[in-house]
């Protein structure tokens, strides 16, 4: 990515700031959009991206707006990782949530079909796209059947790339992920980093679902490793989508425990079952993208959760 001019949409977000982070690095030429003002406490903000990227601001739901810039910046990379990421934001919200999703992906899309030299396209879904099977792993196969706010923006952002790319031939490659976690991620009402806020001080961890739903954990540093492999790969792949999982598939209840037992700290917790919408079970079959590109993931919650830990105890400091 030496050099290349890069649009990150999302890019002020918990995983948006990782791979700008990592796109600096390699001394990419990065256009940041953000709908809200960068935190001052985000990681965004505390590795001096900002200094580093063009911060432009913007509501991707203004197609005009979205056109003007992608003529303006020429990109030849974009990462599409803009949404409303939230399951219980959804269901209090879910005009906003289904906006925000789908027309800000139609209009990244139509601005990039329009300009006609980018090169490639990386849109974020998500594993809620499938929404609710009774399996034990979802395949990409698999079809999109999101039945509440969230999970339909999510299969509709999906099968909107992917009529792009079979309708114009959009370089677009599409990428479902697990629930992913690392240093950053300020959403608290997410599992990790609300036990990372009750150790960091000392709370009774409230639990909102009924402590047996399970899902897949994936290190944020993997994830970007994996959009990268595919922006560069993406003659062989366009089109595709892939899942990107882990090893790491515990239930809350489990995935306390194990973070108890290593971060050698307890955690009180509650139980609330106040969760709406939420899928029972939910884990990636990553054979795919592990087959084709030989990516899998080199962290795991052993590895990485006293780093992690040590970024949330500054924070809240």
């Amino acid at each position: 990515m030496k050099y290349k001019t890069i649009l990150v949409t999302g890019a002020t977000g918990f995983v948006g700031s990782h791979l700008v982070e990592e796109l600096v690095k390699q001394k990419a030429q990065v256009i940041a959009t953000t709908h809200h003002p960068v935190l001052k406490n985000s990681y965004f903000a505390t590795q001096k991206l900002d200094k580093k990227t063009e911060v432009v601001k913007i509501d991707l739901i203004d197609y005009s707006k979205v056109q003007r810039l992608i003529a303006k910046v020429q990109p030849q990379y974009i990462f599409h990782l803009a949404a409303q990421p939230l399951v219980d934001v959804a269901f209090e919200n879910p005009k906003e949530t289904l906006y925000s999703n789908i027309l800000g992906t139609v209009n990244v899309l139509e601005s990039a079909r329009r300009a006609g030299y980018v090169k490639a396209i990386v849109v974020a879904s998500s594993d809620k796209a499938y929404g609710k099977m009774a399996k034990p792993k979802y395949l990409e196969s698999d079809p999109l059947a999101g039945d509440h706010p969230y999970e339909v923006s999510k299969s509709a952002t999906d099968l909107i790339a992917q009529s792009y790319f079979r309708t114009y031939s959009l370089p677009v490659v599409i990428t479902r992920f697990g629930n992913i976690y690392g240093e950053g991620d300020l959403h608290f009402s997410r599992l990790i980093p609300g036990i990372m806020k009750a150790m960091a001080k000392n709370e009774i961890f409230e639990i909102r679902s009924n402590g047996k739903y399970v899902r897949d954990y994936l290190y944020v540093k993997d994830v970007v490793r994996g959009y990268l492999l595919l922006a560069e790969n993406i003659k062989r792949i366009k089109g595709e989508a892939f899942n990107f999982g882990s090893d790491d598939t515990y239930s809350v209840l489990s995935l306390i425990r194990l973070i108890s037992q290593i971060s050698q700290i307890r955690i009180d917790y509650r139980i609330l079952n106040s969760a709406h919408n939420e899928i029972p079970y939910q884990s990636l079959d990553w054979s795919k993208i592990k087959k084709t590109l030989n990516w899998k993931p080199e962290y795991n919650i052993q590895n990485s959760i006293k780093n992690i830990f040590t970024w949330y105890k500054y924070y809240f400091r």
